[in-house]
């Protein structure tokens, strides 16, 4: 083997590459991405929410509605007397391997009777339902805004990105929580025909999910707005954009076949960093009720229903806060990796 051979190999090897081979900047990623233990370990969290959520009648023992009167504010890992005949009418664990836990409360119960666990998971479902539906809006409407604003340029692009200053300027707070209020308020109505009335049906259909799906994504879109203008801005002089209008393609093909595949990449590892806002900004509106109905439980709405008795009841707050603290910490340690390893720049710095 000829010297430069052999300090090829050296190099390759030192620098983790199979001697012949290459990889993809996909798989250089991947591989970054698996080194940070940290973000691995909040992908294998969130995984586990996800799965939990998503067959939540498996892991609980009651409906999250089911109340029993005689059993309320319980503590943590206690039991509690029932009759088997409520048990056996009531408890999804009823005559399986998993029967004991029709009469022991794992993280205790709320002031209705409700078995606490059992609300717990099935509130996982609307944190990971807003974290992915309003993730998906704001991407949606921020990635088409900005990239129109972007390749039009000249007036078009200004007049756009003024109003995108000018909603910066408003409070999106107090404007989610008027919206809010305001379809709250056509719902008590009973409002029912038109177009209104069939979001309050959809919204009714989901518990109170809908309205905060709109409020919440069709208002965060403004910063994925202008990070899709910036990469529209860097690739649209670009050769492989001016091939495709010397050969006579049309803008809105050039924008679908050509930017958008190269832009959303970045978009979606930008979002991914907002979705614990998200989480965080629907259990703000649970906890001054404004967001899902009763009795469809929220993280925040559970820990508005206990922090009135924290000194005597704490597991109402503690275990609704932890489990929205772990969750939006995942969130978090997920997306940074995913920064850090699709961002050239960044690796090898941590």
């Amino acid at each position: 083997m000829s010297p430069e051979k052999e300090m090829e190999q050296l190099v390759n090897k030192k620098t983790g590459k199979e001697y012949g081979r290459g990889r993809s900047p996909a798989q250089d990623a991947f591989r970054e991405f698996r080194r940070n233990k940290i973000a691995v370990a909040g992908v294998i969290f969130v995984t586990l929410v996800v799965l939990v959520a998503i067959f939540a009648p498996v892991f609980t023992p009651y409906s999250f509605a089911q109340q029993n009167r005689y059993s309320n504010r319980q503590k943590a890992f206690t039991g509690y007397d029932i009759t088997t005949d409520f048990a056996e009418e009531n408890c999804h664990w009823y005559n399986t391997p998993l029967e004991w836990g029709c009469t022991f409360y794992i993280a205790g119960s709320d002031p209705l009777g409700r078995d606490l666990w059992s609300r717990l998971i099935y509130g996982a479902r609307v944190s990971l339902a807003v974290a992915f539906v309003a993730s998906s809006v704001s991407l949606i409407i921020g990635m088409i805004y900005g990239t129109i604003s972007g390749y039009a340029g000249g007036k078009v692009d200004m007049i756009m990105m003024r109003i995108v200053d000018f909603l910066y300027s408003v409070p999106l707070l107090p404007i989610i929580i008027m919206m809010t209020v305001y379809f709250k308020a056509l719902a008590r109505r009973g409002v029912t025909t038109g177009f209104m009335g069939t979001l309050i049906v959809l919204n009714r259909a989901t518990g109170g999910l809908f309205f905060v799906f709109i409020a919440i994504g069709a208002l965060n879109w403004l910063g994925m707005a202008r990070q899709a203008r910036g990469q529209v801005l860097s690739y649209k002089e670009k050769e492989f954009v001016e091939a495709a209008r010397a050969i006579g393609a049309k803008d809105g093909h050039i924008m679908m076949k050509h930017l958008l595949p190269n832009v959303i990449g970045p978009l979606l590892i930008i979002e991914s960093l907002q979705i614990p806002g998200y989480i965080f900004l629907e259990a703000t509106l649970s906890f001054i009720g404004l967001g899902v109905d009763p009795p469809t439980p929220s993280w925040g709405a559970m820990i508005n229903e206990g922090y009135g008795g924290i000194k005597s009841n704490p597991h109402l707050v503690l275990f609704p806060g932890i489990a929205l603290a772990l969750t939006t910490l995942a969130f978090n340690f997920m997306g940074d990796g995913l920064r850090d390893a699709f961002d050239a720049r960044l690796r090898g710095r941590k």
